[in-house]
C-alpha cells in the first residue's frame, strides 16, 4: 500500500499555526497605538485571503506534445506585514490541470480491436496540481493605505498528482499493453513564481484583492519514461509556464482605528526678548559696574535670572549683576530668562476615547529661555604719547671737532581717563641722557665710543620716553638719532687672485681695480697701496724666454719677481689710461711687495683666478688665496700704513709705463 500525503492539507496546517500566532502576537502588542488620522490607521499586520480564479498552462512541444489543460484554481493566502512597504505571505492553492498528449503514442498491434496498423487515439489522464510557497511582497503604498498595489516573487513546490481513476484506468492491462502506462504516479518539482496585484480596503476588516502571477517550473513527467518505447512517454528537463489570474476576500485581524484624539492643550506664549543696559561710557579697570535685565514678564509667571561673565557661571539670580573689572580687554556678559512657573494639571482622557487609543498629550512646556549678551569694553586707559623728536636728528663724533654734539629730546604725552598725573624717565640705547625726568631732556653724543682704524662709522642711537600715570600705567616712544664718525683710518677692499706661475690681472681684478678702488680715488681724499705676495709653492721669478721665444715673448716683467710683477701690473691697469684701465695719477699710488709673507688674512672675495677665460660661479681655492695683490685706500698724509705693508714705495712709474694697459 503506497502512502500519499497530499500537499495541500500540510500547506493548510502550516498557514493555520502561522496564522495562530500572528494573530496572538497582535492582540498581545502593547505598542501604543498611532494616532487617528496617520495612513497606517487599519489593522493590516495580518491579512487572511481566500481567492478563486484561472490557471493556463504552457504545453511542452517535443516528444507527443504534452499539455496541461487550462482550469479553476483555488487556495489560500496568509499575510503578515512587519513594515510599512514590507510584507511575507505563505499560500497554497489547488487548481484541476488534465493532461493531454496531442500526438498519437503507436499504432495497433495485432489483435486489438482496431486494425493492425490503425493509428492509435491521443492519450489524457485527469490530474489535480497541489501548489504551496513563500512570497516576500513589496507594497508601492504604506501599510494602512484604502488603495495599495505591490509587486511579489518567491518560490514555490508543486505536486502534480494524477487522479485515483487515472492511475487505475494506465494500470490496467489493455491500457498497458497500448499505452506502456503503468508507471503512471505523481510528481514533484521546485519553481519561482511572480507578479502582482492590488489590494482594496471595503472596511476596517474586509478588503477586495486581485492578483496576478507567472509560474515557472520543470515540466513534470509523472514518472512516464521520458523517451519514445512504444507507448506514451515524456521528455524531461523541458520548461513549464503557467499563470494564474485570481480575485478574492481580505480578512484584516486586528483592531479597527481609533476615534480622533481631542486637540493638546496649547503652548504658552514665548517670552519676549531681555535687553542689558548699564555699561554706556567709559568703564575702567577696578572700578565696580553694575548691569540690569530688562524684560516684561507675562502676568502671573514667575522668572529666574542666570548671569555668566565670558562664559563662568554667577551666583546672582535676580534682574541686576555686578562685577569689578580688574584688567583691560573685552567682557562677554550674558542673562539667560527662564520661566519657572508651574505647568497646569496633565489632561484627563475623555469618556469617548477607548483606554488602548488614548496618548496621553505632553503638558504644556514652559515657554523657552531667552537671552541677552553684552559686550563691554575696559579699554587700555594707558597715558598717550602723541610726539617724541629730537632735534637735530644727526650728530657727530668727538672725533669730527667741528661737527654737532647734542640734541635735544622732546615730548608731548597726555593722560587716561582714569589715570591722573604722569611721571617721565627717558632712556637712550647708547650713551647719555640728561634731566631725564621732564618732558625735555639733552643727549651728548660725545659719550659714544667708535672703532679705530675705520675711515667712517655711524651709530643709530634709539632715545625712548616712558611716562607713568598714578594707577601705574605706562605708554613708550621712540625716536633715533644717527650719529656720524670719519676718522683716519686706511679702508682695505678685496684682494687681486692670480692663476699660479702668472702675474697677469684677469677681468675680475680688473674690476676690483677699476669699478671699485679707481672709483673711490676719485674724493681726492685716498692714496692706494698695493701690496704683492706669492705663495711658497711658486717661482720666486717669472722666467725668461730662450731661444727664439726671446724675440716673441720677452716683456719688462720677464725674469721679474712674481710678487713685484703683480703688483706693476695692478698699478698698471690703475694707471694704463685709455684701453680697459684707469687713469690714477701714478703719484697717489704707493707699492710693496712681501714675497711668500702671509700674515696679513687674505680676502679673495668672489673673483676666480683662470688666466685663459673666466667662468660665472666659479671661486677662488684654498690653494690659490695666497696668490694676491692686497688693495687698501689710505687718507692722504696719513702716516698710518696697514700692517702687511712693510717697506712702502713709491710708483716706479718708467716701469710701470712700460707695462703700458695690460690686457
Amino acid at each position: 500500500m503506497r502512502i500519499r500525503l497530499r500537499p495541500l492539507n500540510v500547506a493548510a496546517l502550516c498557514l493555520g499555526m502561522y496564522l495562530g500566532t500572528t494573530v496572538h502576537a497582535q492582540n498581545t502588542n502593547n505598542t501604543p497605538p498611532k494616532p487617528s488620522g496617520s495612513q497606517d490607521e487599519y489593522p493590516d499586520i495580518v491579512e487572511l485571503d481566500p481567492f478563486g480564479g484561472v490557471q493556463t498552462n504552457g504545453q511542452v512541444m517535443r516528444g507527443l506534445d504534452t499539455k496541461l489543460v487550462d482550469g479553476g484554481v483555488a487556495g489560500l493566502r496568509i499575510a503578515y506585514n512587519p513594515t510599512k512597504y514590507l510584507g511575507l505571505e505563505l499560500w497554497a492553492d489547488y487548481a484541476q490541470a488534465n493532461v493531454e498528449f496531442r500526438l498519437s503514442s503507436g499504432v495497433y498491434p495485432p489483435g486489438f480491436g482496431a486494425a493492425a496498423g490503425s493509428p492509435l487515439p491521443t492519450y489524457s489522464f485527469g490530474s489535480r496540481n497541489f501548489y504551496f510557497g513563500l512570497n516576500p511582497v513589496f507594497n508601492l503604498r504604506p501599510r494602512g493605505s484604502k488603495f495599495q498595489p505591490y509587486l511579489t516573487a518567491g518560490v514555490f513546490g508543486v505536486q502534480f498528482t494524477p487522479t485515483d481513476t487515472a492511475e487505475g484506468l494506465a494500470r490496467s492491462s489493455t491500457q498497458q499493453a497500448l499505452y506502456h502506462s503503468g508507471n503512471l504516479n505523481d510528481n514533484l518539482q521546485v519553481g519561482i513564481n511572480y507578479g502582482g496585484g492590488v489590494k482594496f480596503h471595503l472596511s476596517d476588516h474586509v478588503g477586495l484583492r486581485i492578483d496576478a502571477r507567472g509560474f515557472w517550473s520543470r515540466n513534470p513527467t509523472y514518472d512516464l519514461p521520458n523517451y519514445p518505447d512504444g507507448g506514451i512517454y515524456i521528455p524531461a528537463k523541458d520548461k513549464l509556464n503557467s499563470f494564474q489570474g485570481t480575485i478574492g476576500l481580505v480578512f484584516y485581524l486586528g483592531q479597527g482605528k481609533c476615534p480622533p484624539l481631542p486637540p493638546p492643550p496649547p503652548a504658552p506664549a514665548p517670552l519676549p526678548t531681555p535687553t542689558i543696559t548699564g555699561a554706556e561710557g567709559t568703564i575702567c579697570q577696578g572700578k565696580p559696574v553694575t548691569l540690569h535685565a530688562n524684560i516684561q514678564a507675562p502676568a502671573g509667571h514667575n522668572l529666574a535670572y542666570e548671569w555668566t561673565l565670558n562664559g563662568a557661571q554667577q551666583s546672582a539670580t535676580g534682574p541686576d549683576f555686578s562685577f569689578t573689572p580688574n584688567n583691560v580687554g573685552t567682557f562677554n556678559v550674558q542673562v539667560t530668562v527662564r520661566d519657572t512657573t508651574p505647568p497646569p494639571a496633565p489632561m484627563e482622557r475623555p469618556k469617548n476615547i477607548p483606554v488602548r487609543c488614548w496618548v496621553q498629550p505632553p503638558a504644556p512646556q514652559p515657554p523657552a529661555p531667552v537671552s541677552a549678551t553684552a559686550s563691554i569694553t575696559v579699554s587700555d586707559m594707558s597715558p598717550t604719547i602723541t610726539a617724541v623728536t629730537a632735534n637735530p636728528n644727526t650728530l657727530s663724533c668727538t672725533a669730527n671737532t667741528t661737527g654737532q654734539h647734542t640734541a635735544q629730546l622732546t615730548a608731548t604725552a597726555t593722560p587716561s581717563a582714569c589715570g591722573g598725573n604722569l611721571s617721565y624717565k627717558w632712556t637712550v640705547s647708547e650713551g647719555s641722557v640728561s634731566n631725564d625726568t621732564s618732558p625735555n631732556a639733552t643727549f651728548d653724543a660725545s659719550t659714544l665710543n667708535f672703532e679705530t682704524g675705520t675711515a667712517s662709522q655711524t651709530k643709530t642711537v634709539t632715545a625712548t620716553l616712558t611716562v607713568t600715570d598714578e594707577t601705574g600705567k605706562t605708554a613708550s616712544q621712540s625716536t633715533t638719532i644717527t650719529v656720524n664718525c670719519v676718522q683716519n683710518q686706511p679702508i682695505r677692499l678685496d684682494d687681486v687672485v692670480f692663476a699660479k706661475n702668472n702675474a697677469r690681472v684677469n677681468n675680475c681684478g680688473k674690476r676690483l681695480l677699476i669699478d671699485d678702488a679707481a672709483r673711490r680715488m676719485a674724493s681726492g681724499d685716498y692714496d692706494i697701496v698695493l701690496v704683492g705676495h706669492r705663495s711658497s709653492d711658486e717661482e720666486a721669478n717669472l722666467p725668461r724666454p730662450r731661444g727664439r721665444a726671446r724675440t716673441r715673448r720677452g716683456g719688462p716683467e720677464a725674469g721679474m719677481p712674481l710678487d713685484e710683477a703683480r703688483t706693476l701690473n695692478c698699478a698698471a691697469v690703475l694707471t694704463g689710461g685709455g684701453g680697459t684701465c684707469a687713469n690714477v695719477d701714478p703719484a697717489h699710488v704707493k707699492v710693496d711687495w712681501v714675497g711668500t709673507d702671509q700674515t696679513s688674512e687674505p680676502r679673495p672675495g668672489q673673483c676666480v683666478t683662470s688666466n685663459v677665460k673666466e667662468r660665472k660661479g666659479y671661486h677662488v681655492t684654498e690653494a690659490d688665496r695666497d696668490r694676491r695683490v692686497e688693495i687698501y685706500l689710505v687718507p692722504r698724509n696719513s702716516q698710518t700704513m696697514p700692517p702687511a705693508v712693510k717697506n712702502v714705495k713709491p710708483l716706479p712709474e718708467s716701469e710701470v709705463k712700460a707695462l703700458g694697459c695690460p690686457k
